[in-house]
């Protein structure tokens, strides 16, 4: 008798440089639906899934081992905190006091500074074996680490919730106030990353109706967002990734392409923030999210200076990130939605990643 394929499995992934061991945890679903989690950065490093003709295919950037990823920062696939996007002049003032960061892009903070999550190794504290298999991770941030205050209590899951759907969820309490902004940060190519190209015929529809200009840095500009009608920022139809990043538009050029965050409102519950369809293999991505913002990033300064798996060189528009989130400098901006955090309140984000097939295949000639 042939035994069935369990629905989640542990092994090892290697070794950080001080000897400490990282784990892979793999959640399996059905028709091949795969995704593989590891315990460096809580990152999503690999993610499988059948396209229009049934053939299955790793569609997240990501490296082979342990070594890639603490060798090189390229936020594949990884959890990403204490504060997701920009803090300007690595800086902001909270309740009167002034709370200094390290700069780590320019004069700037990113992505939690030198030391954020995703560099740290955080620990398995539940796996969960049902029809819906579940694995969470645990990181508690000292106060003070990366310059934030208060001690930050975190815990994501990721858990196939339904055929051919990941859903990643967040929480997070504290001991003083401070700000909070968690999110993913896959790289995605729904043609599948051993296949090599690039996304910029990937349709994307985005549902907002502004986006957040961004200065030479990529800081938002002084101001209210932006409305995105007329410009080439205007997704809410449709739209190739393509198809308008090559206009001569100022926000283009500063980030030489897409970086950038749409307002997408507040909601408690997840909503429908964007679709995206790769043409080629049929496959669709649809993103729910609870969260205000949505960064769109096509890829722009993927260099090809190291590889990823498949033996792959991953280039300009080679992938596509797209990260729920609070708006980029809200620490900093009163006008912008808070991403406050007091004691005896408890930061929630859910993302949902569902994926399908277009109804005739989405297949070219």
């Amino acid at each position: 008798m042939v035994k069935p394929t369990p629905a989640i499995t542990r092994d090892g992934f290697g070794t950080l440089a001080d000897g400490r061991a990282v784990e892979r945890v793999t959640l399996r679903g059905a028709g091949g639906f795969e995704a593989r989690i590891i315990t460096y950065g809580a990152a999503l490093q690999a993610l499988f899934v059948p396209d229009a003709r049934g053939a299955i295919a790793d569609i997240v950037l990501g490296h082979d081992d342990a070594d890639g990823y603490e060798a090189r920062r390229d936020f594949y696939g990884a959890t990403i905190g204490r504060f997701a996007n920009r803090i300007a002049g690595a800086a902001f003032t909270l309740d009167g006091e002034r709370i200094a960061l390290p700069a780590n892009d320019g004069a700037n903070t990113l992505h939690g500074g030198p030391g954020g999550f995703d560099r740290v190794l955080w620990s398995v504290e539940a796996i969960e074996e049902s029809d819906t298999p579940a694995v969470t991770l645990r990181h508690v941030s000292p106060d003070g680490e990366s310059g934030f205050p208060g001690s930050l209590d975190v815990r994501v899951s990721f858990r196939l919730s339904a055929p051919g759907e990941l859903t990643i969820s967040y929480e997070a309490v504290t001991d003083r106030p401070t700000v909070v902004s968690l999110t993913n940060h896959s790289f995605f190519n729904l043609d599948g990353v051993a296949a090599g190209g690039d996304i910029l015929d990937h349709v994307l529809t985005l549902a907002a109706d502004s986006f957040l200009p961004t200065n030479a840095e990529a800081i938002p500009l002084p101001g209210p967002p932006r409305p995105v009608a007329g410009t080439p920022f205007d997704f809410r139809s449709g739209a190739a990734v393509g198809a308008r990043i090559r206009e001569d538009d100022a926000q283009l050029r500063a980030g030489r392409g897409y970086d950038h965050n749409f307002c997408l409102g507040i909601s408690a519950q997840p909503r429908l923030a964007a679709r995206v369809e790769a043409t080629s293999s049929g496959r669709v991505m649809e993103l729910l999210t609870n969260q205000p913002g949505l960064q769109f990033y096509s890829g722009n300064f993927l260099d090809g200076a190291a590889p990823g798996k498949y033996g792959r060189l991953h280039r300009q528009s080679d992938a596509f990130c797209l990260e729920p989130q609070a708006w980029p400098e809200a620490p900093n901006r009163g006008d912008f939605p808070s991403a406050r955090l007091d004691p005896g309140e408890t930061y929630r984000h859910v993302s949902i990643y569902r994926f399908s097939t277009a109804r005739d295949g989405g297949m070219r000639a």
